[in-house]
């Protein structure tokens, strides 16, 4: 009696860790698929139209931009950007080719990173965007981006 006992507790328990991953999988595709949206959206839309109401809807205030671009050192705030971005002719306005690729999403919990490609004039950036989900919501927290040869 205790063997069958001890052999259904085990097999619950198994199950419902079985269960647990396999929520917690389901839901890190769910928040991944979120993102891709988002990014598709409001990320590279936003670039592509020059449009920073769209754009800066994506990202957390407090934001931080780093990295290199054409071998010289980047570091801008969130607003420094935005105002870049608003004084700057679009691809779109421009006619010039533009490309936005998502090469990756990884998510842990509330936390995830987009690994993406931006092609626009003559840049080619490598970006790793950071995101948080904030009030149910995933807002790029940081972004690193390298201006690199293809």
């Amino acid at each position: 009696m205790k063997t069958l006992f001890l052999t259904t507790l085990l097999s619950c328990i198994l199950l419902g860790l079985k269960a647990q991953t396999s929520i917690k999988m389901e839901n890190s595709k769910v928040d991944s698929a979120v993102i891709s949206q988002a990014l598709e959206d409001y990320y590279f839309k936003g670039i592509y139209e020059g449009d920073v109401a769209v754009l800066g809807s994506i990202f957390n205030p407090g934001t931080l931009l780093f990295g290199d671009v054409k071998g010289q050192p980047y570091a801008k705030t969130l607003d420094q950007y935005l105002d870049g971005v608003a004084h700057r002719q679009s691809p779109k306005d421009s006619g010039k080719p533009f490309k936005g690729d998502i090469i990756s999403i990884k998510v842990v919990q509330s936390i995830g990173i987009a690994e993406v490609k931006v092609k626009m004039y003559e840049f080619n950036y490598h970006e790793f965007l950071s995101f948080h989900k904030i009030d149910g919501k995933w807002l790029i927290v940081n972004k690193m981006i390298s201006d690199v040869s293809e």
